[in-house]
């Protein structure tokens, strides 16, 4: 076995005292067990270390030559010591959230913000996928939380805590509306062309159940991966859509010649929060969290007028 620290301490302490004894009460040792640490370092490194002169104790050759090492080693111990202090201190953590990019644009932003100010030596990773790859890695623990789109396939090793009830809207060119129409049906969405969802998604086979339940089956011009495209698309008159509340929410979610409508019957999807069950919680990712339920719980709806 190599040097411990405490035998390192030791080793330190003689040669700036030339003393055991004085070492060992700076120590707080009694000198056997300082002199009986020296013992076994030497033994360790097999070869002697120290030696008396003139009354004191000096450190030979080759303790000339593990100085400046041995007092690297201990300036290492108190960096580690630094270096955590924060995280014990709940002053910083680091959490890796996986998430969809419609949450990351439109619900994230004012989360991490909060999180900040509240632990400003926080770190986020954020790492955009799908429902199934995200709970794979959480379950692995290459991630620490995921922010997913129910119905998913939650295994028994994690837990979900539901964050937000997003309501599902009909996207149309603002010229394609029907005239006095509050809400839309799946019969008058399917005599647009419709721009969905690619296939695969939670998102995607809510809307596709819906359809189903109204007897109907999209049959759409477009199926796209992004959001924010298939607003564009909206907002340009290629057609009409379904799409998250969430995505229409606030100032980053205007979309420039469009207009959201309810549809009938009334359409949702649920957002939750998914970890291992034995995951610790620090204060990083409890604040982390309890942001999440907070913005996503008050999420505001967009003006369908």
């Amino acid at each position: 076995m190599g040097p411990t620290l405490r035998q390192i301490r030791s080793f330190l302490a003689v040669v700036e005292a030339g003393s055991v004894s004085e070492a060992a009460a700076a120590l707080g040792l009694t000198q056997p067990a300082a002199s009986q640490q020296l013992r076994e370092l030497e033994r360790s490194l097999g070869v002697r270390l120290l030696e008396r002169a003139k009354g004191r104790v000096l450190p030979t050759a080759a303790g000339e030559a593990i100085l400046a090492p041995a007092r690297r080693a201990l300036a290492a111990v108190d960096d580690i010591r630094a270096g955590v202090a924060a995280f014990r201190d709940g002053a910083a953590g680091r959490v890796r959230l996986g998430t969809g990019a419609t949450a990351c644009i439109h619900l994230l932003p004012p989360v991490l913000a909060a999180l900040k100010a509240q632990v400003p030596g926080a770190e986020v990773i954020i790492s955009i996928g799908n429902t199934t790859e995200m709970l794979r890695q959480v379950e692995e623990g290459s991630l620490d939380a995921a922010l997913v789109t129910l119905p998913a396939p939650i295994s028994r090793a994690l837990c979900t805590t539901v964050v937000a009830t997003d309501p599902l809207l009909a996207l149309l060119p603002r010229d394609l509306v029907p005239p006095g129409r509050a809400a839309l049906s799946a019969t008058e969405l399917l005599g647009l062309p419709l721009i969905l969802y690619e296939p695969g998604g939670s998102t995607r086979a809510i809307i596709d159940g819906w359809f189903r339940r109204a007897g109907q089956v999209p049959q759409p011009v477009m199926e796209l991966g992004s959001i924010e495209a298939i607003k564009v698309l909206v907002g340009n008159g290629s057609g009409g859509s379904v799409v998250p509340a969430l995505a229409l929410a606030g100032a980053a979610g205007e979309v420039p010649g469009a207009v959201a409508c309810p549809l009938s019957p009334p359409l949702s999807r649920r957002l939750a929060i998914v970890l291992r069950r034995e995951k610790v919680l620090d204060r990083v990712l409890r604040a982390l969290l309890s942001g999440l339920q907070a913005h996503a719980g008050a999420g505001a709806a967009p003006s369908l007028s």
